[in-house]
């Protein structure tokens, strides 16, 4: 055999090998057992499912036009050539792996007991919080639990390993955090990512900052500083506005870090140091809910991490972003994005009855009604135990049981009703297969 033909059995033989490989990768909803109330909401589960075995489908096709070239015009190309477009295809190969073990992470931790409907109720909070009716149409979103301090989002349309765009956003969540006000904090912070993509915030903000650091040229690091950690201060606003005085309880217990972490600036990283991040929250909190427990929570902060302990650099800089701070939330809270069409994020956000006193009066009533407080919408729900929380009317564990029920009731609803969808329509026979049709044929081939 030559050195020719060698090199093309070779490379038939890893391309076949691929083909072998990517068959076993097969749909979830053939691989993930869970009871029905830990399933994915159907619209992300057809997303995801679609979406990987499309991926797969066009890998297949890629290498079967490989193994057509190899035996055709191939034959008299050189090796190296062929190397280039194996190396390609393996490269690709690997990419849908990826893509699989990412949604493999949302879909295997809804079989485990208990955690799963927990995890399912997750997805109806976080598709209420990343709501806003009349302005977008939000995504599919899906939740998962894991080790770690801080939530994160891959957003979607964001890209996968390979390039190809997310057909969901997935939301991780610590889970330190996994029942408890914390999560209302990470998880609703989470959803403002995805929001602020949805409506084309940061650049323009960014835009905005930029004209104040020109504009306020003795104060310019403040507004450079702002910029820079505008992103994340974007969540940190959804999260006041949508779960209250949740966000910023939470927010404290997860940033209460040794003082040399709370103190540290560091202009790489898209996070407020956690010393004006918690400032800034009680800020936002106090323009969207004036109300004197804001004070309060500043003057707690201020005693566990006195500012006369930080760095004579660090004071410095404080200080000069707290003289800034009025200015940039009136900024903020005002901005008018051309997607609210006029409107501002204050403008826009449920703020009325999200007010300290009105989230108090809805705790006091719905006391002993457990159906009142399981057909709120999930995130008013979380704001109003937030708030019972921080007015000490509900103790840890209280809140936990409260929360597990709650995060069960709206799992199970949202089965049940995809259920009773299901059962009254009609059975109708595709004219073509569908993706999944085709996924499964080829896998019973």
């Amino acid at each position: 055999m030559t050195t020719q033909e060698l090199g093309r059995w070779f490379f038939e033989q890893e391309a076949r090998s691929l083909v072998t490989r990517l068959s076993g990768l097969k749909p979830f909803a053939l691989l993930t057992p869970m009871v029905p109330a830990a399933t994915l909401p159907p619209a992300a589960q057809a997303a995801i499912e679609n979406h990987l075995i499309e991926g797969r489908q066009r890998l297949r096709g890629r290498i079967g036009d490989f193994l057509q070239w190899l035996r055709g015009p191939g034959r008299y190309a050189t090796l190296a050539e062929a190397q280039k477009r194996i190396v390609f295809l393996r490269l690709r190969f690997n990419a849908v792996i990826s893509q699989f073990y990412i949604f493999a992470d949302v879909l295997t931790q809804r079989s485990e007991h208990g955690t799963g409907v927990w995890i399912a109720g997750l997805d109806d909070f976080a598709a209420d919080a990343v709501a806003l009716p009349g302005y977008y149409q939000a995504p599919p979103v899906v939740c998962y639990v894991s080790r770690g301090h801080g939530g994160a989002i891959r957003r979607a349309r964001t890209r996968l390993p390979g390039g190809d765009p997310s057909p969901v956003a997935v939301i991780r969540i610590p889970h330190e955090r996994l029942i408890g006000a914390g999560i209302a904090s990470s998880l609703v912070h989470e959803t403002g990512h995805q929001a602020a993509q949805l409506l084309d915030l940061i650049n323009p903000l960014r835009w905005a900052l930029q004209a104040k650091q020109r504009e306020h040229v003795a104060a310019a690091m403040a507004w450079t500083l702002w910029e820079r950690w505008i992103s994340e201060i974007v969540a940190d606003f959804w999260g006041v506005a949508k779960v209250g005085v949740a966000s910023t309880l939470g927010l404290i217990s997860l940033v209460s870090l040794p003082r040399a972490f709370v103190f540290r600036i560091d202009t790489q990283d898209p996070h407020p140091a956690p010393w004006i991040r918690v400032k800034l929250s009680c800020t936002l909190a106090r323009a969207l809910y004036p109300h004197p427990q804001w004070d309060a929570l500043s003057k707690l902060w201020e005693s566990l991490y006195p500012l006369q302990e930080a760095s004579p650099e660090a004071r410095t800089i404080f200080t000069l972003l707290e003289t800034t701070l009025p200015e940039f939330v009136a900024l903020l809270i005002n901005f008018r994005p051309r997607a609210l069409r006029g409107k501002s994020l204050k403008e826009v956000m449920p703020l009325a009855e999200r007010q300290p006193a009105r989230l108090a009066a809805y705790y006091q009533r719905w006391q002993g009604s457990s159906e009142r407080m399981r057909e709120t919408p999930p995130s008013l729900a979380f704001a109003v135990i937030g708030q019972a929380k921080a007015d000490g009317k509900i103790s840890p564990e209280a809140e936990s049981r409260l929360l597990t029920d709650l995060l069960s009731y709206w799992a199970l609803r949202s089965a049940l009703d995809t259920t009773t969808i299901c059962a009254t329509q009609p059975r109708v026979r595709l004219e073509q297969p569908s993706s999944l049709a085709s996924e499964s044929t080829a896998i019973l081939q």
